[in-house]
């Protein structure tokens, strides 16, 4: 037609589609020397080329499935007049058509799987979509529901619009047992049989409302009065307001994001009282959506997101890494908190040993104070004019070291002022390093030092045999495997999954281990279980993470609430109540740790005041804080023995030879 001299805004008042579009295929046909379309199984999509997309994309796309028998009322609904071809991939629209088998339940449901991963491609490079299935045949619905829950066609926004002819009773019962019909943005018109296919009733599922779930008429269309609604909008919200109703969470104690406070007693027997950051921020939400949470009783962390995974759980309420892995499996709510897995390894104690006689001077300054005593004594010889015969090269080295040891000297000393002023220069010397070194090396002997302690992961794959992590370190084990660095890949090998973390902290309290776990849950248990009444800790925590990175709450694939989930956790965390959450937590389990542990030293105390008499005074040395001296009066014994007996024998061998 453009060809012929038609212009675009002729064509698009012939055909029935907007200029914007007649445009679109005549740059096309001028690229291309055509306009192709692309076949979605029996239905059509304008391709796309050079960054040009179709229609579907630009504004609003409709999919609709049909079963064979009902593509003639779907064409009567849309358009008397309207072909299933070119105009309609106009228009953004697709169609898919499956043919019923029932003598083949399988075939059905393997051409409906086919048609749902179609349009859920075509879902995705869309902006804003309507799904209309047209059907029938409860079997053909029945299955749509199943294959697009796991074909994952709908999210919120996608408007699911079902036409059908079933009597209303089975409608229901459909729509009920379906989460594609009963939580999904879905509304059905149901044909009134009496009004010849120009009447429609409209249904929808509310889930939540002040009676509980049930299945309202929101309204009516028909040709001659078009549509008109009740008191509800075409699509309503279903989970701004849950009144009351009970939601099911999953969860297992994470301090300080989880954990059973206590167990009430009485007529509540059985009931757990929940505490922490996450327990916190749940309850914020359910005050602010209006539900109550039931907490499911889980074993596992499987069993955590498995029930999530089911859809029996709405979410699990306690903090995940976001993991390629697991994004397979189920998705998550609004990122809460920037977390990190650490490793937690035995403190070091602290060590004296022989080393502790050399550790008051770096290794720089022996040399140096070395290097001295060996040029002082030849200086001084030289100095005292050798033909005085006043002092000999051993004089002088005996002089020299004796000063610095703090020792005096019978030698006659020389009386030449140059040499007078070398002594006095030798002897400040001496002076200061020796003070120097005794105040070093009390310090040394008394205050613990300790050795050098794994703080990256680098330093702790070379150092440990074994790192423990809970259940679910699987996907951790899968994701470090994955990687290219030989660091991660070290560390998958030498991991190993426990069944309880109190098994990994304490293996790795008394074993050449470290224990893997969120940081935050590590501060909480070692402020609860591993802190001295001094605040010291049996346990630290590296300083370098090991995997940064989101951390969420697993809900189900496309879950319709999680626009209402992910605003009020973006705006609990953005005020800062999340991180104080955290931190009071975390506080609050180290002064319980302390108040606990000095009631039992307090006990202690009393029962060792009991049995033995009281000291007072200075702490002692001990033989390990003694070691260097002790060590170096067994060597000097040794030597002047071996020494001795030298000599002992050489002087029998001389009166032998004599």
């Amino acid at each position: 037609m453009w060809v012929c001299g038609l212009s675009a805004k002729d064509i698009s008042q012939k055909i029935g589609v907007n200029r914007g579009t007649v445009y679109r295929w005549i740059r096309r046909w001028q690229r291309e020397d055509a306009v192709e379309r692309r076949t979605f199984h029996n239905g059509y999509l304008p391709t796309s080329s050079e960054g040009d997309t179709s229609s579907a994309s630009d504004s609003h796309t409709q999919i609709a499935m049909t079963s064979a028998c009902g593509t003639d009322y779907l064409q009567t609904f849309y358009n008397p007049t309207l072909d299933f071809g070119q105009e309609w991939a106009a228009w953004g629209v697709a169609l898919f058509e499956v043919t019923v088998d029932s003598r083949d339940a399988n075939l059905t449901q393997t051409e409906i799987s086919l048609a749902v991963t179609k349009a859920q491609r075509l879902r995705q490079v869309s902006g804003c979509v309507t799904v209309v299935v047209v059907s029938d045949d409860i079997t053909f619905l029945t299955d749509f529901a199943e294959c697009s829950l796991e074909g994952r066609l709908l999210v919120w926004s996608t408007r699911l619009l079902a036409v059908t002819r079933l009597p209303l009773l089975q409608l229901q019962q459909l729509m009920r047992s379906h989460w594609t019909f009963s939580m999904m943005n879905a509304v059905f018109l149901v044909l009134n049989e009496k009004s010849n296919l120009h009447s429609f009733s409209m249904y929808v599922n509310l889930p939540y409302s002040v009676s509980g779930a049930k299945i309202v008429e929101i309204g009516a269309w028909s040709k001659a009065r078009g549509l008109h609604l009740l008191n509800l909008p075409l699509f309503p919200e279903k989970f701004n307001n849950f009144y009351r109703a009970s939601v099911n969470v999953t969860a297992l104690p994470y301090k300080p994001f989880w954990s059973v406070a206590e167990e009430q007693s009485g007529n509540n027997s059985g009931v757990s009282s929940y505490t922490g950051s996450d327990v916190i921020l749940l309850r914020a939400i359910a005050g602010a959506l209006n539900f109550t949470i039931n907490v499911l009783p889980v074993a596992t962390w499987d069993q955590v997101t498995s029930l999530v995974m089911e859809r029996t759980s709405f979410v699990a309420a306690v903090t995940h890494k976001v993991l390629p892995q697991r994004c397979l499996l189920y998705d998550f709510t609004y990122v809460y908190i920037q977390g990190s897995i650490s490793f937690a390894m035995a403190t070091p104690s602290f060590i004296s040993n022989w080393e502790s006689l050399v550790d008051p001077l770096t290794t720089e300054v022996w040399v140096a104070i070395f290097v001295v005593l060996l040029m002082v004594p030849p200086c001084l010889f030289m100095i005292s004019r050798p033909e005085d015969d006043i002092l000999t090269i051993a004089d002088s080295a005996e002089i020299a070291v004796g000063t610095l040891l703090g020792q005096g000297t019978k030698k006659q000393l020389p009386e030449r002022s140059s040499s007078r002023l070398l002594l006095v220069t030798w002897l400040v010397f001496a002076f200061i390093v020796s003070n120097v070194y005794r105040g070093n090396l009390t310090a040394a002997l008394t205050l613990p030092k300790y050795p050098a302690r794994p703080e990256t992961l680098e330093q702790l794959v070379k150092v440990v045999d074994k790192v423990t992590m809970p259940t679910y370190g699987e996907k951790f084990k899968q994701f470090f495997k994955q990687s290219d660095s030989e660091v991660y890949q070290t560390l998958s090998n030498i991991m190993e999954l426990v069944a309880f973390s109190a098994d990994g902290l304490r293996q790795a309290a008394e074993k050449k281990q470290a224990y893997i776990d969120g940081r935050q849950y590590l501060q909480q248990v070692i402020a609860d279980n591993f802190t001295l009444v001094d605040g010291s800790t049996q346990l630290y925590i590296g300083r370098e993470g090991i995997a940064p990175g989101p951390n969420a709450w697993p809900i189900p694939h496309d879950a319709p609430y999680k626009p209402q989930f992910d605003k009020l956790m973006m705006s609990i965390v953005e005020a800062g109540l999340y991180e104080k959450w955290i931190n009071d937590m975390i506080l609050i389990a180290k002064d319980d740790s302390r108040r606990r542990q000095r009631k039992e030293l307090e006990t202690r105390l009393v029962v060792a005041a009991q049995s033995a008499p009281d000291t007072s005074g200075n702490q002692a040395l001990t033989l390990l804080h003694m070691q260097g001296p002790l060590m170096i009066v067994a060597m000097g014994l040794s030597s002047s023995m071996i020494v001795f007996i030298t000599e002992l024998l050489l002087q029998l061998y001389k009166k032998g030879t004599a």
